[in-house]
């Protein structure tokens, strides 16, 4: 009787990455609520510094990285594979898109659909048009498909065209860590590498917290509008509960059981709320907003990407907005630019690029021309009555469902709105989850379902500490810590581009020479026939594909398919052998 194999151990996380991930955002969450106010002065005073002095190094950085990025598209990188050479993808076009869309702006598209154009053409950036003039609602355009166009996805593309080189091309272990393995080397396996991938954990926590608290508030303002809940604390941390338990149901059923068939049903559900409005809304508008959009925004873009208001026409505007879009993005970078690489994997660096820029602002141009028109198309016919609230009080949470009130069947469509931003903020958390699971561990999909539930209870405490901390301030507050939090991932990005480079490059330059037909002395017109005729280099007369030699680790040839030898072997002393022998 043989014994049974001993059972197979699951992969944990790594301690050092656990601790001090988990242990840093359990002290800021203990800190923020028992410190409330003294805590939100530290956080109020570090970002105002960074904004004052550094506002610049955000504007500039997002805007190389997608010249950076456009470089490798039109590079000879543009046909590596982010995989094994030949692999092809395993997620249709349609469920790729729609779990980039859900896992990185679908949340953030339902806060800010209407808000942002409207807040925008009230008070224009440059400070240079009437408020609410065509010009204002042009610029205000063109500043909002800045902000959630190419750049934002340029945060994801980047960390995740690099994850999904490393980790898939080079197998290095799904961490942050492995991106920088041509600078730091076997370093990615000891503490420098652990305290990347702790704060590529951190990181995710924060950036998801911001968006779980701004959905929380909008959600709240939602249950107001439809059933009339209060608009209180205890009403947003059970938002937050009851989001965070979603998450966890979703996380612990993995990728294509949980992650992916809520991120296709949600996009299903966005689609049928946009549908909806172009066709109850002033529609021929809307048809041409979104024409205007896309000609304004190819207009706008190359005046604004490096603008960083040096002459402080609007001063605190790029705060406010700009600054604070770019950092809170690459907080959560890492998860997301993780999460497209895993549902990239065997894309070529062209297609990555080029889908992940692409897809997403086709769609973010669509949205924000639907909604953002239509809000505008309200407040003029009706003034006040959606910059009021907005603009005026700042009210932001309140803009889609003050919006919806101007539409045929108020209460369902509100409580469908309602469905469509819970569902997105869930597949936000649970995709952040994930990531952090595999940022920890180092494994996909292999550790115990506990952790993965952890980090989605992180998250939500997170979240619900900031809004506990500052009440009537929710958005500032949520804004200060991320700004901050944000930095570091800056100061990484540089040295991401050298690493991706670098070692995109050494891997080129190892492969073979290519061969080539060769000539030989050409001088009649037949031999010009004769050489023209001959096979490329690996193929025989007809076309078909040769043989490639390769060596096994004991450097024995290796011939894959049938050999058929005819004549005699020959030895290495010149002794004939038997062919079938």
């Amino acid at each position: 009787m043989t014994d049974a194999p001993p059972p197979t151990r699951r992969p944990r996380p790594d301690p050092l990455v656990l601790g001090l991930s988990t242990g840093f955002t359990v002290l800021f969450v203990a800190l923020t609520v028992v410190f409330g106010d003294r805590a939100r002065a530290v956080y109020t005073a570090g970002a105002g510094w960074l904004l004052a002095n550094l506002n610049w190094l955000y504007i500039g950085g997002v805007s190389l990285s997608l010249l950076f990025l456009l470089g490798l598209f039109v590079s000879h990188f543009g046909r590596v594979r982010l995989g094994a050479d030949g692999e092809r993808p395993e997620h249709s076009l349609l469920s790729w898109f729609a779990m980039l869309f859900a896992g990185g702006l679908g949340s953030v598209l339902m806060f800010y659909g209407v808000a942002e154009p409207l807040n925008h053409a009230s008070n224009p950036p440059l400070a240079d048009v009437p408020p609410m003039s065509d010009a204002a609602v042009d610029e205000a355009v063109g500043f909002t498909m800045y902000h959630f166009g190419i750049h934002m996805w340029v945060l994801f593309a980047l960390p995740g065209l690099a994850l999904g080189y490393f980790i898939y091309k080079r197998n290095l272990p799904p961490r942050l860590s492995s991106v920088f393995a041509p600078v730091l080397g076997g370093w990615i396996y000891r503490w420098p590498g652990k305290v990347i991938d702790a704060l590529a954990i951190i990181g995710t926590v924060f950036g998801i917290a911001v968006s779980v608290g701004l959905g929380t508030l909008q959600i709240n303002q939602g249950l107001a509008s439809v059933f009339g809940a209060p608009v209180v604390a205890w009403v947003e941390i059970a938002v937050i509960v009851v989001i965070v338990a979603a998450a966890s149901w979703s996380v612990a059923a993995g990728l294509d059981r949980g992650i992916k068939l809520l991120s296709n049903v949600n996009i299903v559900l966005a689609l049928v709320l946009l549908v909806f409005i172009l066709v109850t809304g002033p529609t021929l508008m809307l048809l041409r907003g979104t024409m205007d959009a896309t000609s304004i925004y190819a207009d706008w873009l190359p005046r604004i990407m490096f603008w960083s208001d040096a002459l402080d026409r609007n001063p605190g505007w790029q705060g406010r907005w700009t600054v604070f879009y770019w950092a809170w993005t690459i907080c959560w970078s890492p998860f997301v630019g993780m999460f497209v690489a895993r549902i990239s994997r065997g894309r070529t660096v062209r297609e990555f690029i080029g889908g992940v820029l692409i897809l997403p602002t086709v769609f973010t141009i669509v949205w924000f021309s639907v909604f953002g028109y239509a809000g505008i198309h309200i407040e003029r016919t009706e003034p006040g009555s959606l910059s009021g609230p907005v603009v005026d009080d700042g009210q932001t949470a309140f803009a889609l469902f003050g919006f919806l009130e101007h539409f045929p069947l108020t209460g369902v469509v509100s409580v469908f709105a309602l469905v469509v931003v819970a569902v997105f903020f869930v597949t936000s958390i649970d995709s952040a989850a994930m990531v952090n699971d595999m940022f920890a561990a180092g494994e996909e999909d292999r550790t115990p379902t506990g952790y993965r539930i952890l980090w989605a209870v992180l998250i939500g405490a997170v979240a619900a500490a900031i809004l506990v901390m500052a009440p009537d301030g929710g958005i500032d507050a949520l804004q200060e810590v991320v700004i901050i939090i944000g930095f570091p991932f800056f100061l990484m990005s540089a040295v991401m581009m050298y690493s991706l480079v670098k070692g995109m490059n050494d891997d080129f330059m190892a492969r073979p020479e290519p061969s080539t037909r060769q000539w030989g002395l050409t001088d009649t017109a037949e031999k010009l026939e004769e050489h023209e005729a001959r096979p490329a280099p690996g193929y025989d007369d007809d076309g078909r594909a040769l043989p490639r030699i390769t060596y096994d680790d004991d450097g024995a040839i290796v011939i894959p398919g049938d050999v058929r030898i005819e004549g005699e072997l020959i030895d290495g002393d010149g002794d004939r052998g038997d062919a079938g022998s």
